[in-house]
């Protein structure tokens, strides 16, 4: 079984460090950051797929229940609050466990073995003897299928993105990291935080740029070592 990704949303640094230091302490928990607010926490999950948040309530800008509202599709989430009369609405939420500060390691253990046993009893999904060649996309309320072998880009254009196959360009309202779960990774690599490419679609790359079809993508810092790699 894969690590559990998980990110904390605490703007106390002294809470974030003791659960930080509780996550390091679980092998199979993987921490891939901390947001002082929810905000920013945001703008990471719009290009990030995580499977648990640890989220404090008391949150400047946004509050951690009105965060927790926005997410279409929230993924595990563990309360962690000095304060306990928000328990009810949290659960309401569907939230998998609500952690009273300061909050002791064997009951963090207790909370986080939860998500586990989830992830574990989540049905898989049946694989298929043919793997599919294409997509269908929600595009101005219509499904259109598109083939994986038209596609020659794919751009984040905020909730949005917009598909530029070799025939024309869809836009379809969802996020970068919810089209890429769908992509085959052997034909499609991610190689900026807006910007997906097909790996057939490139021509000539540089440290700084890749050519598909004539058109100039810039490659992220983070993902110059994905075209390398190649």
């Amino acid at each position: 079984m894969s690590n559990i990704k998980c990110i904390i949303i605490e703007d106390e640094p002294l809470a974030v460090k003791v659960l930080a230091d509780y996550v390091e302490q679980v092998p199979f928990l993987e921490l891939q950051g901390s947001f002082k607010d929810a905000i920013l926490a945001t703008e990471y999950l719009r290009d990030h797929v995580v499977d648990l948040i640890f989220l404090d309530i008391h949150l400047p800008k946004l509050k951690g229940m009105a965060f927790l509202k926005t997410l279409a599709h929230p993924p595990a989430v563990i309360i962690t609050t000095a304060y306990h009369q928000y328990a009810v609405e949290g659960f309401e939420l569907n939230v998998t466990d609500y952690l009273l500060k300061p909050i002791e390691f064997d009951r963090f253990l207790v909370a986080v073995n939860k998500v586990k046993t989830a992830q574990r009893e989540k049905p898989q999904p049946a694989e298929s003897s043919e793997p599919k060649d294409y997509l269908f996309l929600n595009v101005q309320k219509k499904k259109v299928k598109i083939l994986f072998a038209d596609i020659v880009y794919i751009e984040s254009q905020r909730e949005y993105i917009k598909i530029v196959t070799t025939k024309k360009a869809y836009l379809s309202k969802m996020s970068t990291h919810e089209i890429e779960a769908l992509l085959p990774t052997h034909l499609f690599k991610r190689i900026h935080r807006s910007f997906i490419i097909s790996i057939n679609k490139i021509e000539s790359y540089t440290a700084e740029e890749v050519e598909v079809n004539g058109v100039s993508i810039p490659i992220g810092r983070g993902y110059r070592d994905v075209i390398e790699n190649l």
